[in-house]
């Protein structure tokens, strides 16, 4: 597929990307490249492929929501710079 350079230059102002005169010919090699490759994905063989939704099987694992009491808080606030009714003691963040 073929790209102009006028067609490089309208992509980069709709981009407002600021491109020198030498930047050109880069960009427009890039972007034949790309599509040259989008070309190819689309003519790829894929009858008698199986349809796959994911690369692998794993699926998210939910656990039950449970309440549990925990009984050593004593550890857990002994990091706390101050606490409140054995609770972590922080400052007001919303005015």
């Amino acid at each position: 597929m073929q790209v102009s350079k006028e067609e490089i230059l309208h992509i980069a102002n709709l981009a407002m990307l600021n491109l020198e005169e030498n930047e050109i010919e880069k960009y427009r090699e890039n972007l034949v490249d790309i599509l040259n490759f989008s070309e190819t994905i689309k003519n790829a063989p894929t009858e008698n492929l199986d349809i796959t939704i994911g690369a692998n099987e794993a699926k998210n694992i939910f656990r039950k929501d449970e309440v549990k009491k925990f009984e050593d808080t004593a550890s857990l606030l002994q990091n706390a710079p101050t606490q409140d009714q054995n609770m972590f003691k922080i400052p007001k963040v919303i005015q």
